[in-house]
């Protein structure tokens, strides 16, 4: 079990990072990924609300939708989930870190629409993961994203001091180092097996 969770974490840190290697979250992989202070607010705002999510939607789906037959609303479902723990950050956000709120603008709502939020809900279920395991999941594909940005934060900050050709200038050159920082992710592929196999 624990060589599971392991496995679990280490695969959607590295080898399945939902924005580097499966290209979900990009918008505020992109949009937050300028200031340091905003990559690790919205990266602990994600990994709160995806470890919330997993364990809410996984209680949902196997306490309630399965006994019930509502299977086939899980989308649907997941994503009212979603939303209302968005809400809740949001209003805790708010209230107790208002310079937080203000950094992170208009991409703290974007989390009800992140991708990678529902995704990490569903494959839970497609996995038949347990609680447990849902719960490390979604706290780890968190910490993956908080991992791209961070890194990227970085890559954004030299790309700063470079001088591009005049058609790479502002997103392209974006865009093509957040391909080449992708890149470097897809080479953690097959070793948790090896490692915790």
């Amino acid at each position: 079990m624990a060589s599971r969770i392991l496995m679990i974490i280490f695969t959607m840190i590295f080898a399945e990072n939902y924005v580097l290697v499966k290209f979900l979250g990009i918008c505020p992989f992109l949009g937050v990924s300028k200031k340091l202070d905003s990559c690790l607010g919205m990266a602990g705002a994600v990994t709160f609300v995806m470890t919330i999510a997993s364990a809410a939607t996984w209680a949902i789906y196997n306490k309630v939708m399965i006994p019930m037959h509502l299977e086939y609303m899980r989308t649907i479902i997941f994503i009212l989930v979603i939303a209302s723990l968005v809400q809740f950050v949001e209003i805790v956000l708010k209230k107790y870190m208002k310079g937080l709120y203000k950094a992170l603008g208009i991409y703290l709502p974007l989390i009800t629409t992140n991708c990678a939020v529902l995704a990490v809900t569903i494959l839970n279920i497609d996995n038949t993961y347990t609680l447990a395991e849902s719960c490390a999941d979604g706290f780890s594909a968190g910490i993956g994203f908080g991992l791209a940005l961070v890194l990227f934060c970085g890559v954004r900050k030299a790309l700063e001091k470079a001088r591009p050709p005049k058609a790479f200038e502002g997103l392209p050159i974006t865009l093509v180092a957040a391909a080449l920082t992708s890149m470097t992710f897809m080479g953690f592929a097959g070793m948790a097996e090896s490692l915790f196999g």
